[in-house]
């Protein structure tokens, strides 16, 4: 092959990588938007917290009661105890509490050892119920009832009050909640010189703090318990996103 017939090639060769050396040096050239830029449509929101508490006064009663009985063998203080729970339960039952509103909590059989700890003296059995009343004007009588058919083996372990149906106090506490929310966010808003713009999430917590239960004395009690409801708090607390404008 002759030298005229060779250097087309070459030429044909040098061009095709000038063209590619200005393409490469093109797309270096290229830059996209910057990437993690707080700047970049960044939606402006603010935060708050609101609460609303309601007061409703409780409507039941929970009795925490143990028959307990000390006996020099296992039968003896086991049979003492379920007998006279028995009776308690009969009465309750006779009285008008619903059987359901009855339930057994523990049952518990324990050695007594002596003075020094090397043997059994005796043995202790309990056998405890809650009680339900849900007629809070009985629940002194039916307290009574408890401690007079279970006589010197009754424990009075503790009183519980409760509302049963708190969803009316509930739907109010959320409602004062949220209301409190917003003026929070408005308030903000207009510091901020900006407007209240749409709900972005809320979240909420139960706030209702039930009354711990009272602790009643071990003594029997023959008669009429005096018993005081008091009041109950239902709460909520709410966190709510609004988006500023």
């Amino acid at each position: 092959m002759t030298l005229a017939q060779r250097l087309p090639v070459r030429v044909c060769l040098a061009s095709a990588a000038a063209v590619l050396a200005v393409g490469l040096s093109g797309c270096d050239a290229q830059s996209g938007p910057a990437v993690g830029d707080p700047s970049a449509g960044a939606a402006r929101q603010v935060t708050v917290v609101g609460s609303g508490e309601v007061q409703g006064t409780p409507d039941t009663l929970t009795v925490s009661a143990a028959m307990e009985a000390v006996a020099a063998d296992v039968t003896g203080a086991l049979n003492q105890t379920s007998q006279r729970q028995q009776a308690v339960i009969d009465a309750l039952t006779g009285a008008g509490i619903d059987q359901k509103d009855i339930s057994t909590t523990q049952v518990s059989l324990q050695p007594q050892y002596n003075s020094d700890g090397t043997s059994i003296a005796s043995y202790r059995a309990s056998n405890a119920i809650d009680v339900k009343i849900r007629d809070a004007g009985r629940a002194s009588d039916i307290l009574a009832l408890i401690v007079t058919t279970g006589g010197d083996n009754t424990r009075i372990n503790s009183v519980s009050y409760s509302i049963a149906d708190d969803s009316a106090l509930v739907r109010d506490a959320r409602t004062r909640a949220f209301e409190d929310a917003k003026d929070r966010a408005q308030q903000y808003a207009e510091l901020s010189g900006m407007n209240l713009g749409d709900v972005i999430s809320i979240s909420e917590a139960d706030g209702t703090t039930p009354p711990p239960p009272v602790p009643m004395p071990r003594a029997a009690m023959a008669e009429s318990v005096p018993l005081s409801p008091g009041e109950q708090s239902v709460g909520f607390s709410v966190t709510v996103i609004w988006e500023l404008t």
